[in-house]
Formats: structure tokens, sequence, C-alpha cells
């Protein structure tokens, strides 16, 4: 079955990559990953470890999330923001907003609770769901938040080289190929819940949401509509690299700190996703050099490198962006 979403060039003009983490949105994600049976290898270990940290309030917000199928759509909406923030917009929704929500997600969602068709008109209910949202998120996303900011910060890089090298049609093409075809106009999707439309986005575009824990193209129809998809999870497309085996990850930011290494990590910070030779050139140094200091830097935690084709690319990471505004770090 496939879902079809067709583009005018208005459409293509506006489409574009999520430029911060979308907590609520990934919650749901993490809650669909968490009840799923994919990916052992990679997933097992959290499942395990998040099915024993479960309070009962999480458990009630889990029950509103299959791992197929509809959720109601005011309970993860595409926003950036804290958690509480978006909590917070949660409890402000409208009574008839939640009621319709919940009664397109019982179309699609047959196990729905019963208490889900009182949300609308019990306050303490639904504050009981927050809190059980709260919860959820403290347990399935919290630990993990600063490695998926990375993660989305190395794919935002992969995105922009898409964008400039292919123009939006790579874009759409290389995003997510397992579950997703570009075949203009119209962008094919593959749904695993066997959903079968067509949706004409007639002039408002795409939001395209990087994922940690998604591992399939999901569509939202949520005031923007987007599609999410697995974050850099292509080794055929990104492979991070690591620090050399045997060497210190954290070396001490008196070695880091030296007037040439410093205009290499503010270089980076500045012209995130420049490969080594752009950052030689722009720090005036040395291309080998270049790839010493990122090197260091990497293995220090402040900076972020992927191989793309024959280049490799670097990117700030938060700690390195935090040390570039200390004062006195220059």
């Amino acid at each position: 079955m496939t879902y079809r979403i067709h583009f005018t060039v208005q459409d293509l003009a506006r489409t574009r990559v999520a430029e911060a983490p979308m907590p609520l949105h990934e919650l749901e994600l993490a809650a669909r990953a968490l009840q799923s049976r994919s990916q052992p290898a990679r997933l097992d270990a959290w499942r395990n470890r998040a099915r024993t940290q479960l309070s009962a309030q999480a458990r009630m917000a889990l029950a509103l999330m299959p791992s197929v199928g509809s959720s109601p759509d005011f309970l993860s909406p595409t926003k950036a923001g804290t958690i509480e923030e978006l909590l917070d917009q949660i409890r402000a929704t409208p009574p008839e907003r939640i009621r319709s929500d919940v009664r397109e997600a019982a179309l699609h969602h047959p196990s729905l609770p019963a208490w889900a068709s009182r949300l609308s008109d019990d306050p303490s209910l639904l504050a009981e769901l927050c809190t059980g949202l709260r919860h959820l998120h403290a347990c399935l996303l919290a630990p993990h938040w600063a490695q998926f900011t990375e993660y989305l910060a190395v794919d935002q890089t992969l995105r922009l080289q898409h964008l400039l090298t292919g123009g939006v049609e790579q874009l759409l093409t290389q995003a997510n190929p397992r579950w997703m075809r570009w075949n203009p106009p119209v962008l094919e999707i593959r749904m695993a819940n066997g959903a079968e439309r067509d949706l004409y986005l007639e002039g408002q575009g795409l939001l395209l949401i990087p994922s940690m824990f998604g591992t399939r193209a999901i569509v939202t129809e949520c005031q923007t509509v987007s599609v999410s998809y697995p974050a850099a999870q292509n080794p055929h497309e990104l492979t991070p690299l690591a620090a050399t085996p045997g060497q210190t990850r954290s070396p001490g930011v008196s070695t880091l700190l030296g007037r040439t290494r410093t205009a290499v990590l503010t270089t980076i910070a500045e012209h995130q996703g420049c490969s080594t030779k752009e950052l030689a050139a722009r720090a005036g140094i040395a291309a080998a050099s270049a790839s010493e200091h990122a090197t260091i830097l990497r293995e220090a935690g402040l900076v972020r490198s992927l191989r793309h084709r024959n280049s490799v690319r670097h990117s700030p990471t938060p700690l390195g962006l935090a040390l570039l505004n200390t004062p006195g770090a220059g």
C-alpha cells in the first residue's frame, strides 16, 4: 500500500528539513519503537531497560501510541521547544480538538483505551496524561537527548549537501530510499499500516523530520504536513568517524586551546559541514594540519566528523559551541 504526496512547483520550493529537535514528535516515534520488534541488535538493550522504568502514568500515555497505527495528533505536535513548554500547549488544547483527534485515532486504533474518549471533558485526566508524557520522555528520550541533537546536526549537514549537489530532487530521493520513492511530481511512501491515499500539498510544502528512533517513513498531517525518516542511518552515505583506538577521547582544554586549534574550531563552527580541504583554506593552514587538528577536536568531543563519498565533513558539537562561547575561550 502506498501513500502518495503530490507536489506543485510551490511545494518543491517550500520543502525543508527541520532545524531543531521536536521532543513530543520524537517521543511518539520512540514509543512506537519501544513496542516494536524491529532492529533487535540496535534497540533491544534500550527497550529492556526502558520497560523496567515505566511508571503507571507513562504506561497510560503509551497506550495512546501504538507501534503501528494512529495516535491522537494533539499528543505529538511537530514543534520545537522544551518538554514543559510543549506539555503546557497540550494542556491548553481546545476540547473540540481533543475530541476530534481521539475520534479520528479510534478509527485506525481499535484498541484505543475507553478512557481516551473522556480526555476532552476531564481536565484532571488530561493532566494525568501529561504527567505520563513527562515520565515517558524522561525514560525514553532524556538520557539520549544530547546524542540525538548530534545526530540531527550530522543529518542536517548531509541533507544540506544533497540540496547543494542535487537540489530538492536529491533531498527527496536520498532521505529514506527504503520507504520513500520520488516519482516526480509525487513522493510515494510505503506504509507499514497498509494505508493508501493521495495527499495534495497545494502549495504548503513538506517538512522532513529526521528521527533517532523512527525506523520507517511516518506521515503526519497535523497543521504542517511532515514526513519523518531515520536520521543518518544509511551506512553507504554516512559514516561517523570514531576516535583512534587507544587514544584518549577527552584531553584537557589546555591541550585544545592554542591559537591555531581555536581558529580551526571557530572555522568549523562558522562553516558547519565544511570539508577538510575547505577547512584548511579558510583557516589558512595546510590540509594535513587541518586534518590533524580536526582529529584532536573530534577526540575531545568538540567536533563531529562524517565521511560522505570521498570527503570528510566537520560540524561542531554542542560542547564545542559552548567552549567557543565561554568568556576568554579565544
